[in-house]
């Protein structure tokens, strides 16, 4: 469904979920993030607030806490943004642009920074033993758009959007509109090659602004800066961002030819020198009273600030340690946004709902009577679920209590029942889809009904071409959500492949068309004829495959061709394929089981027979690294305990040189370290005739000194 929010809290509390439920949610939380990442990073047309994606993300974070053997590859805790839109020129980031953890709670920032600890502690070392102090940089965390700027001997040669962390897209001419944006660096010492990142935002007074003029014009008027900030940079017309006041806060950098500072604080302060405008409110704060000061004290002084800001971030001040920590897949272990408490308001339930999603999912969306939160009307939410509906007793007429803490749409997270009218009923949830009108079924350790009717229900099927041309899919621009309806109402799209075979007469003869915009989209539909493997992956819409596991796999099996032989090999449990799929790091039994299942549908089998005749998948090239190591490309297996690391960050230290980290050996693993006390891991590589190392030789090939450990 295209109205979402998050909610605070979903169906079951996690404490009470069974492990079929808890899969089964962690399936709806990816879909629904994913689709948000899309919203917010890819068009600047955010649908819910941050606090409801917030929760989302922290629902999902809890429950694979609780059930780590339920990790998805598409989990958005490895996943950032979205894929760049198709105005711009693509850029490929030599170093990840991440997202960040968040924090809500106090509770929450302890539990960061004892789990630093916790990473950093050397086997054998006794808890309350360790040495690292809290010694961060605090910030106030600015509500704009993230961008990159690289200099090359001083001089700005691109600008970069964030994007989906890998790729972003080339506004380096807008850019350089901005006047807290130096073209040529000042003072002396900077790198002959500096990425400077940090975020572009406007003022409120700016804002209002801008809005007053579009009020005066009959225009619509913007919700927020932040979408103003984002939409102005993606002008296609330099001008007009030249014409918005936007403004540049420097504050971390990505690819340096060089080391220029030891710290956090020294980093900011250089950038000062080289003509940058570093945020005045950025505080050095060492302990963890230090940092809950500065916390309150910002929050206090919010409402004070210029400029919008939804929370706190914290980095780890000393650069080495911040190299030790490393990374997850979106996210870096040094830093963590600590974030502001929501705002609340209450409105009338009109009425209740029922979107299909391209799964068959029924998800019940909220009709609120229209109000405003902090600025912005919301109109709708979605319920979720049948289950989140009884928990929360929300019946037609309530008054429910609306949170909000940044964007669009707040959540839902309570009624008042002292309000409700006399005659309200329970909602019954419908036992029939709304579309196809096939029966609704819940299976058992699901948390949503699902229409049986398959390929004959429109709802799915159209779903499923949205998700199939969407952004970070085939990205086919001009082909909207409404014009894919409106195609399938008209019979001239049934499934993928028919895309590829519209042509501009069928489409200039419909209201809205003329011989332009026909033209157009058949062009734009023409470009997409020759399309990268794991956009390919991404967009047959396989259960639990999405954006990461769809790189994922298409890495581990390089083409198409290689990939579908496998795959279909893998349907006989026996053949070593299945055993190769399971060796891909991050993909767990039952994704395996979805893959698989997918290869084993004939109308699945009849829909690739089809694109191949269209389409032109390229083999996947692994993107160009800035340094290499004897690990790039490399599977390797840790097996035993280490002396000079912990586990975790062997892992990562091995994944920031390039190397695929897997947790079992195969054939196709490339090195195995061997600690104390290894185990059946260390005979299984001999068997194999696989190559081993010690410590002391992985250490050495890392080029990692056994003293940083």
């Amino acid at each position: 469904m295209k109205n979402k929010k998050a909610a605070e809290e979903a169906a079951l509390p996690i404490e009470d979920l069974s492990q079929e439920e808890a899969a089964a949610e962690l399936a709806r939380l990816a879909a629904e993030i994913a689709h948000h990442d899309q919203l917010y990073h890819g068009k600047d047309a955010p649908e819910i607030s941050d606090a409801e994606y917030d929760a989302l993300r922290r629902r999902n974070q809890d429950i694979e806490t609780r059930f780590p053997e339920l990790i998805r590859s598409d989990s958005p805790s490895r996943s950032v943004g979205a894929m760049p839109a198709s105005g711009f020129a693509k850029v490929a980031h030599s170093v990840p642009m991440l997202s960040l953890e968040n924090a809500f709670a106090e509770e929450d920032v302890q539990d960061f920074f004892a789990g630093i600890v916790r990473f950093l502690r050397r086997p054998g070392q006794p808890a309350g033993t360790d040495d690292w102090v809290i010694d961060v940089m605090a910030e106030p965390k600015i509500d704009g758009l993230s961008a990159s700027l690289r200099y090359e001997t001083g001089r700005l040669v691109l600008g970069a959007t964030r994007g989906d962390g890998v790729t972003g897209e080339d506004i380096t001419a807008n850019i350089r509109t901005l006047k807290s944006v130096p073209t040529k660096l000042a003072g002396k010492g900077w790198p002959d090659v500096l990425e400077v990142r940090g975020e572009v935002y406007l003022e409120r007074e700016g804002f209002f602004a801008i809005n007053a003029e579009r009020e005066a014009a009959g225009e619509p008027l913007y919700a927020n800066p932040r979408n103003v900030a984002a939409g102005s940079l993606r002008q296609l017309d330099p001008a007009i961002t030249k014409s918005r006041p936007l403004k540049f806060f420097a504050y971390a950098w990505g690819e340096t030819s060089a080391p220029f500072a030891k710290t956090h604080e020294e980093a900011l302060s250089r950038f000062r020198e080289w003509g940058f405008t570093v945020n005045p409110h950025s505080r050095h704060c060492v302990g963890i009273e230090a940092v809950f000061e500065y916390y309150r004290e910002i929050g206090t002084e919010r409402v004070e600030l210029p400029y919008d800001i939804d929370g706190v971030v914290y980095k780890v001040n000393d650069l080495a340690t911040q190299a030790r920590l490393g990374m997850v897949s979106r996210a870096p272990r040094w830093a963590l946004a600590h974030k502001f408490p929501a705002q609340q308001a209450q409105t009338i339930l009109n009425d209740i709902l029922i979107s299909v999603g391209r799964m068959g999912q029924l998800t019940p969306v909220a009709v609120l009577e229209p109000i405003t939160v902090g600025g912005v009307v919301v109109q709708r939410a979605t319920l979720h679920n049948e289950d989140e509906i009884a928990r929360k007793d929300i019946r037609i007429g309530d008054t429910v209590i609306v949170q909000r803490a940044g964007d669009v749409i707040p959540q839902i997270v309570g009624v008042v029942e002292e309000r409700r009218p006399k005659d309200a009923k329970s909602y019954e949830f419908p036992d029939h889809c709304p579309i196809c009108g096939s029966l609704a079924v819940r299976e058992e350790g699901m948390v949503a009904k699902r229409c049986t009717g398959g390929l004959i229900c429109a709802a799915q099927a159209v779903e499923r071409l949205k998700h199939f041309v969407s952004r970070n899919c085939f990205d086919i621009e001009g082909m909207g959500s409404k014009h894919i309806a409106e195609f399938w109402e008209d019979k001239l799209i049934r499934g993928p492949g028919d895309i590829f075979r519209l042509k501009a007469d069928d489409i200039v003869k419909r209201e809205g068309w003329g011989a332009v915009s026909a033209n157009k989209l058949i062009a734009a539909i023409d470009e997409r004829r020759n399309i990268a493997f794991d956009r390919f992956i991404n967009a047959l819409g396989i259960p639990q495959v999405g954006q990461a596991t769809a790189r994922l796999l298409a890495r581990h099996y390089r083409s198409l061709k290689n990939w579908r032989a496998e795959m279909e090999a893998a349907q006989d449990q026996e053949n070593p394929a299945a055993a190769h799929l399971l060796d891909v790091h991050g993909i767990g039994k039952d994704m395996a089981t979805d893959i698989v299942g997918f290869f084993a549908e004939p109308h699945n089998r009849e829909i690739l027979d089809d694109l191949a005749g269209e389409l032109n998948v390229q083999d996947y090239a692994a993107p160009t690294r800035r340094t290499t190591s004897p690990f790039s490309g490399k599977t390797i297996v840790f097996t035993g305990s280490l002396e000079s690391m912990s586990r975790s960050e062997a892992k990562a230290r091995a994944e920031a040189l390039g190397a695929n980290v897997a947790s079992s050996v195969s054939s196709k693993t490339d090195y195995v370290v061997i600690g104390a006390e290894a185990g059946s891991k260390a005979k299984r590589a001999a068997e194999l005739g696989v190559a081993t190392l010690t410590e002391t030789d992985w250490l050495e090939l890392a080029g990692i000194s056994a003293a940083a450990g």
